[in-house]
């Protein structure tokens, strides 16, 4: 069973408390994450990623410690982040989709080798040796995508993945997504991408405020949302 659990998680920063108190279990293959601006959705996947550690409260991928387990987190859960430019650190598309691989344990040349045939699984085969720079916005972020699908993890972790993608990649990472055996945990202010998700979690101010299915949760985030707007006007 694929699974995710926090269990009275904490986290404040410069002792503002982003994430407040959250016990939950995520068992589904689809899980989309919404909320307003400064929520603690990114704070929320950057503790299932283990990038960052709980205050208070103890978080388990699978049955891994993430945050303390650094060497199995390799292989339990990936993460891609709204930009690209803050993920991708090597020259070229080659040695960003290797980098893992070579964490993971192969060595350089064969992560090499294997790098290469997994660009050009996702039909990117001419990315190979260019530099990771010169690709689009869109591309990088594309990139991101296929280094961590490279590492094989137990779940994947996406904040805001669509952002600045054309059309036509945008059509190619959701289906991409629709394919994956992967647990998915999405962030996104684009509801209409979790229609048909499985579950829809609601953060506001550090805490889970709606928890259900898409046609439960996603219709009463969009009034509450219409109604801060209006308050505002």
């Amino acid at each position: 069973m694929m699974a995710i659990s926090l269990d009275q998680v904490t986290v404040s920063f410069d002792g503002v408390r982003v994430i407040e108190a959250v016990s939950v279990a995520l068992c589904e293959a689809r899980i989309g994450i919404v909320g307003a601006n400064g929520s603690g959705k990114s704070t929320l996947a950057r503790l299932i990623a283990g990038l960052i550690a709980p205050d208070a409260g103890k978080i388990l991928v699978q049955g891994v410690d993430v945050y303390r387990d650094r060497k199995s987190a390799l292989d339990t859960v990936g993460i891609i982040f709204q930009n690209p430019d803050h993920q991708i650190i090597f020259p070229t598309c080659t040695e960003e989709v290797a980098f893992g691989l070579i964490q993971q344990g192969l060595k350089r040349k064969e992560a090499d080798l294997r790098a290469r045939a997994i660009l050009t699984e996702h039909g990117r085969g001419d990315w190979a040796d260019r530099l990771a720079h010169q690709l689009s916005q869109g591309q990088r972020h594309y990139l991101c995508l296929i280094s961590v699908l490279a590492m094989a993890p137990d779940v994947i972790i996406l904040d805001e993945p669509y952002a600045g993608l054309d059309m036509v990649t945008s059509l190619q990472l959701q289906r991409t997504l629709a394919s994956l055996d992967q647990q998915v945990v999405m962030i996104t202010h684009d509801t209409a991408l979790l229609a048909d998700f499985d579950r829809v979690i609601w953060m506001d101010s550090g805490q889970i405020v709606g928890d259900g299915t898409p046609t439960d949760v996603i219709p009463k985030f969009a009034s509450e949302m219409k109604a801060r707007a209006n308050a505002v006007d």
